[in-house]
């Protein structure tokens, strides 16, 4: 049976992105919008409203309009936003990269997106001339935020004396193409327009208590729909401060968070193991922070409440992915009640069902099935990919997230594992979270990461990859024994490999896939 948000519908205004958040900023105007986190240097909101402007300005000076797509390729600064907003202020649609990509998979979104231009940044110089020349696009299409020779950078733009276009989008309009795999297979563009993007602002601020004095960091990606749209574009819409940084280094990210008394942090669960377990933790003054809220992959509950215990602080998460603009459930900041490994509930004017992989059927409280979800965050469709649009999206507009879930009588729901990554043994099912999930909890183990393998008899058995703690002597046969004590003999781990680093995407999920090819190459 469908499950409704416990939450009263929210109204979803038919407005592009750009004026829905920048309607008017009234007394924000001189408040700081962006601080770069490393240097402290901050945008305010009339500042960003003005540079927005004279880049959409002179974008259109180049010929660069309604329907176009341009790829923004930049780690996370003030000036991402600018630049974001400012292409969808020229009428624009924004193809945002991700920021660890080859030439070759640069080259393969520019050409399937069909960019015209590429916004990018010095350090990405020889990867974008590579993918652009791959293209087949002219070397003036590469525009360099922080200025490089021979290049127009972002004060040329500046220097325009252009007026913006006048604006022609609609909400049913394209506004981004974030690329994702989605439920298997190579990235896709996932078609969100401004109705999508506005509804999930709409949809998420009934959930969190974000205001214009909560200072918000954004060390996840502006390129990923979880940084875009819960980090950047929340901050916009709540009046609130955004404090970026580039990339991730833990002793820079406690130093900003004490020096610029940041007060709620959003992470993926990576970082929590950090959060509760390094001992540089201790060195920093983090009584600022009110909330840690995590996405992009299932928390434990221990580590969270962890973490919780160590900083003082709550420790909420959500679920969501980049088709779902990107958030569809969420705990909300005054149930700090709720079990720990939920993700909340369903957000305000979302339809959920659980429905068994198997038989199609739909389950009820307390059983498994794939989690369908409906609303008007749900994206428009995959770009020029219409059979995986069609095996995603039904007829009746449910989402089908390839995430097995739970749900109880009060609605709240729980990610127990994904659809493709249940490992069979015997005929029992093993989820690799829940594995992953005990062994995080062993005080040797820094990180895990769990994949079935063939054992010499062909059967699909549970394979953890660990990294252990720096100085720890930890044993395969000890993380065996671990969890053979703790949980049912057919979810025992039967192999281990300990391993550098577990190999993860920009927004935390594990890459399953290269551990299997790492499997595959050793085998």
């Amino acid at each position: 049976m469908p499950v409704r948000s416990p939450y009263p519908d929210v109204e979803i205004p038919d407005v592009s992105l750009f004026d829905f958040l920048f309607s008017g900023f009234g007394e924000r105007t001189g408040a700081p919008a962006l601080i770069d986190g490393p240097s402290g240097a901050a945008i305010t909101f009339g500042e960003l409203e003005g540079m927005v402007g004279k880049i959409a300005a002179a974008l259109a000076e180049r010929g660069i309009g309604a329907g176009d797509v341009v790829a923004l390729f930049a780690p996370n600064t003030p000036h991402y936003a600018a630049v974001f907003h400012g292409i969808l202020r020229a009428n624009a649609v924004v193809t945002s990269v991700n920021s660890l990509y080859t030439p070759r998979e640069l080259a393969h979104q520019l050409a399937d997106s069909g960019a015209k231009l590429v916004f990018t940044v010095s350090p990405f110089l020889d990867r974008v001339t590579a993918a652009v020349a791959e293209v087949g696009l002219p070397a003036e299409s590469i525009i360099v935020l922080d200025g490089a020779e021979g290049y127009t950078g972002l004060r040329d733009l500046f220097a325009t004396t252009a007026e913006p276009p006048a604006q022609t989008v609609t909400g049913s309009d394209t506004a981004v193409l974030p690329y994702s795999s989605g439920t298997t297979g190579r990235a896709k563009g996932v078609i969100l327009t401004h109705r999508n993007l506005v509804a999930n602002l709409q949809q998420i601020s009934a959930m969190g208590d974000v205001t214009s004095d909560t200072k918000i960091l954004a060390v996840l990606p502006f390129f990923h729909i979880y940084g875009m749209t819960v980090m950047m574009n929340q901050g916009l819409h709540r009046r609130a401060t955004v404090v970026t940084m580039p990339r991730f280094d833990l002793q820079e990210f406690l130093r900003i968070i004490s020096e610029h008394r940041v007060g709620r942090v959003y992470i993926a669960p990576p970082v929590a193991v950090a959060l509760a377990k390094h001992p540089i933790v201790d060195q920093y003054d983090l009584s600022c922070i009110d909330v840690i809220f995590s996405g992009a992959a299932p928390l434990d509950a221990e580590l969270g409440h962890a973490v919780a215990k160590r900083l003082g602080c709550t420790v909420l998460q959500g679920y969501g992915m980049t088709e779902l603009s990107p958030v569809s459930h969420s705990m909300p900041d005054d149930r700090p009640d709720l079990d720990l490994n939920s993700c909340g509930f369903a957000i305000p004017n979302v339809v959920s069902k659980l429905v068994d992989p198997e038989t199609g059927q739909e389950v009820g409280p307390g059983e498994r099935g794939e989690l369908w979800v409906k609303g008007p965050n749900v994206m428009a469709g995959y770009l020029n990919n219409p059979e995986a649009t069609a095996i995603t999206l039904d007829d009746e507009g449910y989402l089908h997230t390839g995430d097995v879930a739970t749900v109880t009588e009060e609605g709240m729901f729980t990610i127990v594992d994904r659809v493709k990554e249940l490992i069979k043994y015997k005929g029992y099912q093993v989820p690799p979270a829940e594995l992953e999930a005990l062994l995080l909890t062993h005080d040797e183990i820094a990180d895990v990461a769990v994949i079935g393998v063939r054992d010499a008899e062909g059967e699909e058995v549970p394979k953890a990859f660990v990294v252990r703690q720096d100085g720890t002597g930890l044993t395969a046969e000890d993380v065996m024994t671990f969890v053979a004590e703790r949980i049912a003999p057919h979810k025992k781990v039967r192999v281990v490999e300990f391993i550098d680093q577990i190999p993860k995407s920009a927004s935390g999920k594990i890459l399953r896939k290269d551990l299997r090819a790492r499997e595959t190459a050793t085998s």
